[in-house]
């Protein structure tokens, strides 16, 4: 069991950047992949990164580039840097934790799940 507590939300201004924490409790963190998935308004959740238990990373279009993902296991911690955001980066940011095929690019692949951070960009 696994459970996910993400920070670092907030409103920033175009071009501007934020740094989401995930942080995790419970065992084998490091044995997970982990991801970053986002929903803004009235849109459906949408996958943003990646990162396996080697740490390979893998990218939305929409972020390449813009994003990184990482994690440190020693401290149980999933990061995401958002750099030169735009007005349509605004939605719900939330962590993910499972054991997946790949990268793990599909929320249905994950078992555990944070409550979400509000990002807003303003024009």
């Amino acid at each position: 069991q696994v459970q996910l507590v993400e920070s670092g939300g907030g409103l920033v201004q175009a071009g501007g950047s934020l740094k989401l924490s995930c942080a995790a409790s419970g065992r084998a963190f490091g044995s997970y992949n982990l991801a970053w998935f986002r929903q803004g308004p009235g849109r459906e959740r949408e996958f943003v990164a990646a990162i396996t238990w080697l740490s390979d990373t893998t990218y939305a279009d929409s972020g390449k580039g813009r994003f990184t993902i990482s994690r440190d296991d020693a401290k149980n911690t999933l990061h995401l840097q958002m750099n030169s955001l735009k007005p349509e980066d605004t939605a719900v940011y939330y962590c993910a934790a499972g054991v997946t095929t790949g990268f793990g690019t599909q929320s249905y692949e994950y078992d555990y799940w944070g409550q979400g951070t509000q990002v807003t960009v303003s024009s």
